[in-house]
């Protein structure tokens, strides 16, 4: 969804010309936009950060809290460094800017329906020295230590892209184990989202960004 109408119909129109995409609405408020996840259960929604009145960070919160299954990526111009940390804490899979290409955005639809997370690359260096500046080191250290080795593992694999299917694969575990690895990890460190996750498996240094 997104204030501009010309943008969230071409969007739209764009999408519809991907074989395995299909646009099911463009809309331009928080509210429309719930209305219409509720109405449709829709895989993917792109949302800006700036909606005119609306925020585009609080209706993610709104659409993970409600529908936890729908994937929300952030499609905006915004380069904030802050609507880039609060869109992944309020359950964001993605963020883009819009001067990506398109084949960005498609590939962001197919990525964060994987279970994957997808963030502009000139933005995620960024989101990383948002997530140091957030987080007291003794204390993310203090909780790394709850993580059991298999927990560590899932992390890693999290960290380099590796959606649950391809997690399970690689540790020989099943989809559904990985999951709750997944559910566990978030709640031992605290954080909301795989994004989240990746990043602080990048800080601790288990991973290269």
């Amino acid at each position: 969804m997104d204030s501009n109408e010309l943008f969230r119909r071409g969007l739209a129109a764009l999408l519809d010309t991907v074989e395995d995409v299909a646009s099911i609405g463009a809309v331009g408020t928080a509210e429309d936009a719930l209305a219409l996840v509720q109405a449709t259960s829709p895989d993917v929604l792109f949302a800006d950060v700036a909606l005119g009145r609306d925020s585009g960070v609080d209706l993610c919160a709104a659409v993970k809290e409600t529908f936890p299954d729908v994937k929300v990526v952030m499609l905006t111009n915004s380069e904030s460094g802050a609507d880039l940390y609060a869109a992944v804490q309020a359950g964001a899979s993605g963020y883009l800017l819009k001067s990506s290409s398109f084949s960005q955005v498609a590939e962001a639809v197919r990525a964060v329906s994987r279970g994957q997370s997808m963030i502009s690359p000139v933005m995620a260096s960024t989101l990383l020295e948002e997530f140091k500046k957030a987080e007291d080191p003794d204390q993310a250290s203090l909780a790394a230590r709850r993580l059991s080795g298999r927990e560590v593992e899932v992390l890693v694999r999290v960290a380099r892209g590796l959606n649950n299917r391809d997690v399970g694969k690689d540790l020989g575990i099943s989809e559904n184990t990985v999951k709750n690895h997944m559910r566990s990890i978030l709640d031992k460190l605290n954080l909301h989202s795989r994004t989240e996750a990746a990043m602080y498996a990048v800080r601790e240094h288990l991973v290269d960004l």
